[in-house]
């Protein structure tokens, strides 16, 4: 028993440098994927979430939910459809892209979050048109209403976090021509990053991170440079679906977001794992 709280001493003394290291940053977490649809691991970042704003974090949490939309699609009996990875989105697609990303994911996601004793406030790209939005072409193809940020309004997200809120934002972004746009959320969440002047972007992920190895899953390399990542994708080290991964952090970067981390959603304390720790658990990429 006396071993069990000595161990919690210690964790608490090791954390404490980077309490006093980080302390006041703002910190934009992308959060989605399995981590969003397994509960545990959701209760266990919305924690982790709460206690880096009780140690004086500037928590922002951008949120997809790609699996949630599938869901209410099929409910609905109307078709998925993808091209280059990305939802094409119809105007019946878009309605329920909304209906869920800034309606029910969004509130529950902000409901757990106060659940904490934390002040949070769910919002989208469209409430005082933040998030302006100009049509995507894929390669060249038609998405529909797919959009790419052209520019961020930081207004309405620093008087959350100025009044003591951490904003939940749902990627969805309003047109030239006053249509609601559907966007990736992992660039939304480039695109906020950037625009606050974060200083750590995080993307909570179904990997472990990148790899030296693909075929060692212990073979995660904790710290990289843009350069290296770089390097990593032209010999073959990185490639197939972690490719995007990597260029969303590498977009990051380029933002002027000083650290970018890809963590694996899927281990519970993710967050609190990689930064309070000194050994992490993910890839930090940096300039």
């Amino acid at each position: 028993m006396m071993k069990e709280i000595i161990e919690k001493a210690q964790i608490l003394t090791e954390a404490l440098p980077y309490i006093k290291e980080f302390n006041g940053i703002t910190v934009v977490i992308k959060y989605g994927g399995s981590a969003l649809v397994n509960e545990d691991i959701k209760k266990t970042l919305i924690k982790d979430i709460a206690l880096m704003k009780y140690v004086g974090f500037k928590p922002v949490l951008v949120h997809g939910g790609g699996k949630d939309i599938n869901q209410m699609l099929d409910k609905l009996g109307i078709k998925s459809e993808f091209k280059n990875g990305l939802r094409v989105t119809d105007e019946k697609t878009m309605e329920v892209v909304q209906m869920v990303l800034a309606g029910k994911l969004n509130k529950d996601l902000t409901t757990e979050l106060c659940s904490q004793g934390i002040k949070a406030a769910g919002i989208c790209g469209k409430d005082a048109d933040f998030l302006k939005v100009r049509k995507l072409m894929s390669n060249g193809e038609d998405l529909g209403l797919v959009g790419e940020i052209t520019d961020v309004d930081t207004s309405l997200i620093n008087t959350l976090i100025d009044n003591d809120f951490v904003p939940v934002i749902s990627p969805i972004g309003v047109g030239p021509d006053g249509k609601s746009y559907n966007i990736n959320a992992d660039y939304a969440a480039v695109a906020v990053a950037g625009a606050l002047h974060a200083q750590k972007l995080v993307f909570v992920t179904d990997v472990a991170g990148v790899l030296a190895d693909i075929n060692d899953p212990s073979s995660v390399i904790s710290i990289m440079s843009v350069k290296e990542v770089k390097n990593m994708i032209k010999d073959g080290t990185i490639s197939g679906g972690m490719i995007p991964k990597v260029d969303c952090c590498i977009a990051g970067v380029d933002a002027g977001v000083d650290n970018v981390h890809i963590l694996d959603g899927r281990i519970e304390h993710c967050l609190i794992l990689e930064i309070f720790t000194k050994k992490g658990i993910g890839t930090l990429i940096e300039a």
